[in-house]
């Protein structure tokens, strides 16, 4: 595959000798890179170390709550490369597939800060998105504990007349107890109504998505934080205890086989766009949570490597779901790969 983007360039002080490029062959190679963010890149103030040949690569992340170009600028200026939108898939760019069948159907759009995943939600194609503070500005007693903010949307909505067709989960809620009580609103409704109670709960007429299952995730706080994952625990549980049935549910993001499929179009889209196309490339998913990251790259036959920067810190091996190698940082995750490239082709 040819190269495709800038050369990769690092900035770690931790690995002497990384500034120097990385002799690799220019020709014969057929392979990419999915990195994760948060734990990986950005924990550490790591990058990506230089190639004297570039290698494809996309950033692989359940993380969203912002478009793809966005999250590309953001990462560009923390880790002072060129990301490109096209090499950035957040748990909810799959998503966008669904645009289609809810185009002009009321969705309600669940987490991020703001409009910002509506805006996300409108830029995919759906055309009639509403958020949580909409229904409580429609009526302040759907949530009771607090005051509701001013009107984020344009629209003005009567949900007693107007049905919720669906509830997306696009990124981490911002109010778990408003969003979880409105969430189950919808979900226990008559035909999406809010405030009405269906008679029949066995079957379920109301679908619900999630962008991502991480139960944790990786900050600057010593210990992982609770994430989307959590939340949809809570929903479930919620709702089985309110109906006695369990919840279905749809779900994208790192493990699931609908994001990797959604990854490996991109790589090989940005392969085609240089000119060449040799098939499905050999990529290397980079990662710091077992659970998604290295379940998820496994199960989809890509080679996973295990970094101790993020959530995973412990010795060895993960020993639920192990990698294909375990390093300490990104740096030498990049350096085992290219190393086994090389290997290859002695």
């Amino acid at each position: 595959m040819a190269a495709l983007f800038r050369h990769l360039t690092v900035k770690s002080r931790g690995i002497a000798g990384l500034r120097r490029s990385i002799s690799t062959t220019s020709s014969g190679s057929n392979y990419a890179f999915a990195f994760d963010i948060d734990g990986v890149l950005i924990k550490g103030n790591r990058t990506i170390p230089q190639a004297k040949r570039s290698v494809p690569y996309v950033l692989l992340t359940n993380g969203g709550g912002v478009t793809e170009a966005k999250k590309a600028e953001q990462i560009s200026q923390m880790l002072d490369i060129e990301i490109r939108p096209e090499q950035v898939v957040l748990s909810h760019s799959p998503m966008r597939q669904l645009a289609t069948k809810y185009k002009e159907k009321q969705v309600l759009v669940i987490g991020g800060k703001g409009l910002s995943c509506y805006h996300v939600a409108r830029g995919y194609g759906f055309n009639r998105v509403v958020v949580p503070e909409d229904i409580h500005n429609w009526n302040p007693s759907a949530w009771p504990y607090s005051q509701p903010s001013e009107a984020l949307t344009s629209g003005k909505y009567d949900f007693s007349e107007t049905p919720i067709d669906a509830v997306m989960v696009f990124h981490d809620a911002r109010d778990w107890g408003r969003d979880l009580q409105l969430i189950l609103d919808v979900l226990c409704s008559e035909n999406g109504i809010v405030g009405s109670l269906r008679k029949d709960y066995s079957l379920q007429n109301i679908p619900i998505y999630f962008s991502n299952n991480d139960i944790i995730w990786s900050t600057d706080f010593p210990a992982p934080r609770m994430g989307q994952g959590s939340f949809k625990v809570a929903v479930e549980r919620l709702y089985e205890t309110l109906t006695g049935f369990q919840l279905k549910s749809t779900s994208f993001g790192k493990p699931h086989a609908t994001t990797y499929a959604y990854a490996e179009r991109t790589i090989q889209s940005l392969g085609s766009n240089s000119g060449k196309n040799e098939g499905r490339p050999r990529v290397y998913a980079v990662g710091d949570n077992p659970a998604a990251d290295i379940k998820g790259a496994n199960a989809y036959g890509w080679t996973s490597i295990l970094v101790r920067t993020g959530v995973f810190v412990g010795p060895g091996n993960s020993p639920i779901y192990p990698a294909d190698a375990v390093c300490d940082n990104v740096e030498e995750a990049v350096l085992w790969a290219i190393e086994q490239e090389e290997s290859s082709k002695r």
